[in-house]
């Protein structure tokens, strides 16, 4: 992104890419409000005036009030817990043998439970979803193609597939329907859930294997890096409670 000047405040210039930089900070599910022509126009607005704020604030000499100084030591303090932690676990590492190992030891962790493939038509009436069923077994239209025209499920777009699941993934009641029928086979009956009425047909199955290592690797080392940079911390908290003087009222809790 080309960096341009968005506004002025009193000789300090803000870009765009301040603007871009803020919207990353933001919840996923926030930002693209923000991605909209009026969203950054907003954004821009809260940007000056926060500077204007400081301005005001270096005006009345309020960066060297004492509420002030002491919100400063306070940030100070945390910002060097926080730093001296992270800089800590960077030196906590796993190797890729040691994920290996963990890998070739721990089978039962890496094995996939058994999976369905399911497709589905999302209906808000019973009715509806027993004409719909006729309509399919009558050759009027293949599942996919009533699922593309009558489904109220995002999943319409792909003709209702909701790709493999195992089971304790959907609502109990999709789920127990889903399971107990055969690949190929499309419910009698509309399946009743909050959701609405479902009409499910099983396209595919899956009987548990063992993922294979490739695919776990980086989650598995994840995994183990968690658990070896908590170790870490509790044996160095050990090593500097003999260094530092700590009394820990335990008759307080």
């Amino acid at each position: 992104m080309e960096k341009q000047v968005v506004a002025v405040v009193e000789g300090k210039e803000i870009y765009n890419t301040d603007l871009e930089a803020l919207i990353q900070q933001l919840p996923q599910e926030q930002q693209g409000q923000f991605h909209t022509k009026e969203g950054r126009r907003k954004l821009l607005e809260e940007l000056v005036a926060q500077e204007l704020f400081y301005l005001e604030g270096k005006k009345e000499h309020e960066d060297e009030s004492e509420e002030y100084l002491a919100l400063v030591e306070d940030a100070k303090e945390k910002l060097l817990k926080s730093h001296m932690i992270a800089k800590f676990m960077k030196n906590v590492d796993v190797s890729d043998e040691e994920v290996k190992k963990f890998y070739d030891e721990n089978p039962k962790q890496f094995i996939a439970p058994d999976s369905i493939r399911a497709s589905h038509i999302l209906l808000p009436s019973e009715q509806q979803a027993i004409d719909i069923i006729k309509e399919i077994k009558d050759g009027g239209k293949t599942f996919e193609e009533a699922a593309k025209a009558y489904s109220v499920c995002p999943s319409r777009e792909q003709g209702g597939d909701l790709s493999y699941f195992s089971k304790g993934k959907m609502v109990p009641q999709f789920e127990n329907a889903a399971f107990a029928m055969k690949v190929g086979e499309m419910s009698d009956e509309p399946v009743k859930t909050d959701f609405g009425w479902h009409i499910i047909k099983v396209t595919d199955s899956k009987t548990s294997e063992t993922i294979p290592y490739d695919v776990v690797k980086e989650s598995a080392r994840q995994y183990l890096l968690g658990q070896k940079q908590n170790r870490a911390f509790l044996d160095r908290v050990d090593e500097l409670k003999k260094e530092y003087d700590v009394d820990v009222k335990i008759g307080l809790f």
